[in-house]
């Protein structure tokens, strides 16, 4: 199972991250956000990232004229974005994209087409808060195109066992007391658990 660490904002919580196990680093490119990031401090962090690890900008209702200029002057490889104004023309975003899907309901996960997304549960803020989806809502329904967010833990994830996600992205539920600093003991708690799920 792949993970996404988000929230990263300082070096050494990156690299903490990547020796836990992470596949993915997410930087958060929300200024509302307590883990917002300024483009310039992201690649500073990425400039001294070892190799075959995926850098991921999250982006909350901006257009691709944005989403372009920051991915490109920070290294991004990826763009992780929440549209709920529908603005994008995503044929005009110059990076590969993943669209996150913050349901509210069960059939909001009805009937996807066969990208690949980030389901998250909905709240009225953007991310980190720790709201969990209800997990019943992904039966009989085939998730090895879904990454999981919200309200992750160690001691929750083996509940997500035989569901076959793709993937899991955890923000909040590595962290330290400080939001935006992560704790590196619940890193590899979390990763461990996480290589057992299946």
């Amino acid at each position: 199972m792949k993970v996404k660490i988000c929230g990263i904002t300082n070096l050494q919580d990156a690299l903490d991250a990547i020796n836990s196990g992470a596949n993915a680093l997410g930087f958060v490119f929300y200024k509302k956000s307590p883990r917002y990031i300024e483009a310039k401090k992201a690649k500073e962090i990425i400039d001294k990232l070892p190799p075959f690890i995926q850098t991921v900008g999250l982006f909350v209702n901006e257009d691709e004229t944005f989403i372009n200029e920051i991915c490109l002057e920070s290294k991004m490889q990826l763009a992780q974005i929440i549209d709920d104004n529908e603005i994008i023309n995503y044929d005009l975003l110059k990076v590969k994209y993943l669209k996150v899907l913050r349901a509210k309901e069960q059939k909001d996960l009805r009937n996807l087409n066969k990208e690949y997304y980030l389901v998250d549960a909905f709240v009225d803020s953007f991310g980190g808060v720790g709201k969990r989806i209800a997990l019943e809502w992904f039966e009989d329904i085939d998730c090895s195109r879904l990454i999981l967010a919200g309200g992750l833990t160690s001691a929750n994830l083996k509940e997500i066992d035989g569901f076959g996600f793709y993937g899991v992205d955890v923000s909040s539920g590595v962290e330290s007391d400080i939001k935006g600093k992560k704790d590196r003991a619940k890193m590899i708690a979390f990763l461990k658990e996480a290589n057992e799920i299946k």
